[in-house]
């Protein structure tokens, strides 16, 4: 069975989330690093990726609404590069339009606090992404 890791790449954090069955995603942990150092994020998901192991990377792709790339989807292309030569892990891009919206919405439904709700907007943001691809691509389905 596949395991895959989802990444939600900000601009000083890195939401991560997994799913080891192929079916359902879930939390793993916020990644923190200096303001714009890509290269330390970059350090930090290869330290995790030899704890979880995934077999596959999904990293949310921030288009624009008029699906034109911008300055965040060129940095995701570029770190998305980068991961998948340094770890030998295939990197797929996924459209994460809507994800953070869709999390904040999550969490504030459950009536989560607004500090509370900054510590895991992130992980919920990196679990819709994976959840969207499982849901609509599902490698599972050719297994």
């Amino acid at each position: 069975m596949t395991k895959y890791l989802g990444l939600d790449l900000g601009s000083v954090t890195c939401g991560v989330s997994a799913s080891d069955t192929g079916f359902i995603a879930r939390t793993v942990k916020t990644l923190r690093f200096p303001p714009d150092d890509y290269n330390k994020a970059l350090d930090l998901v290869l330290e995790l990726l030899k704890e979880e192991k995934p077999d596959k990377i999904i990293l949310g792709y921030p288009k624009l609404l008029n699906d034109d790339i911008g300055e965040r989807g060129h940095i995701c292309e570029e770190f998305g590069e980068y991961l998948q030569e340094e770890s030998g892990i295939e990197v797929i891009l996924w459209d994460e339009r809507y994800t953070t919206k869709m999390a904040e919405e999550i969490l504030l439904e459950a009536d989560v606090s607004r500090k509370k709700r900054k510590k895991k907007i992130d992980q919920l943001a990196a679990v819709q992404i994976l959840q969207s691809y499982l849901d609509s691509n599902g490698d599972y389905k050719n297994e």
